[in-house]
């Protein structure tokens, strides 16, 4: 287990747990949590041992986003200091984002402003039914971060985007999954464990096959239909060639399961 002071961060096997862990502020966001969320994300795409990620809160709330507290301290250098802290929670993101493992985020109570973002970030999001979504930022005189603007149009369409960031409308889990924002609603005492069943079935997959599917998704937004067909004839013929994938061609013919080892 890796120390941290804002984080929990352990593996198990080929599965690594993050716990925001700010438990007496909300899991807000200050500069140490945004330094340290940076860390374990790097670990998490670098260290191919990893092949499944779980990101959750501790206490009762997932994230109240920006710590504003912090951010009032910051004094004459809050523009500096906050483009920095925004810095760490991108840089985290995007990390998270093209990674070959999945993300899977379970969000055990309230996700709000950067806590949102973060959650949208999940390749797979799994709520409480418990659980708040909520924007906030410009009932704080504050444009979103963490690539709200980004996700929310591509998700649920400008005008839901617009009620959401600028009307500051407040989401329940369950109409959360009626908008697509999420993957599932569990009930409280039960989502860690659907979390980790989760994590298990996707790290026993074909870990490279994942990833070039996670990259493909993004890129699908700009490409034009050739570029992407290009994008996809380059990667099937390259994962064809590797382990995992003569795996389960073999396992598809001789009619057995494929034991997939991320190579």
């Amino acid at each position: 287990m890796t120390s941290f002071s804002t984080l929990l961060f352990t593996t198990e096997a080929d599965i690594a747990h993050i716990t925001l862990n700010r438990v007496d502020s909300a899991n807000s966001m200050n500069m140490d949590m945004g330094r340290e969320l940076l860390e374990v994300a790097r670990q998490c795409a670098r260290d191919e041992s990893i092949r499944a990620v779980i990101l959750t809160g501790g206490g009762q709330f997932f994230s109240a986003g920006g710590d504003l507290k912090a951010f009032s301290s910051f004094g004459d250098k809050i523009s500096e200091r906050l483009q920095e802290l925004t810095d760490y929670l991108h840089a985290s993101i995007d990390l998270f984002l093209n990674m070959r493992a999945p993300l899977i985020v379970a969000v055990n109570g309230a996700a709000v402003g950067a806590g949102f973002s973060l959650a949208l970030a999940g390749d797979f999001v799994l709520a409480a039914d418990t659980a708040k979504f909520a924007m906030a930022y410009t009932s704080a005189g504050l444009s979103p971060d963490g690539g709200a603007t980004y996700f929310l149009p591509r998700l649920v369409g400008l005008r839901r985007a617009q009620e959401l960031i600028i009307g500051n409308r407040k989401l329940s889990a369950t109409e959360a999954l009626d908008w697509g924002l999420i993957t599932r609603v569990c009930s409280p005492d039960q989502l860690m464990a659907d979390a980790q069943a989760l994590a298990v079935q996707l790290a026993s997959g074909a870990t490279g096959a994942i990833g070039t599917v996670k990259q493909h998704l993004l890129l699908s937004y700009d490409n034009t239909p050739a570029a992407q067909m290009a994008l996809e004839g380059q990667a099937i013929s390259r994962l064809a060639a590797c382990h995992d994938g003569q795996e389960g061609i073999q396992a598809f013919l001789g009619k057995r399961r494929p034991i997939f080892t991320g190579k």
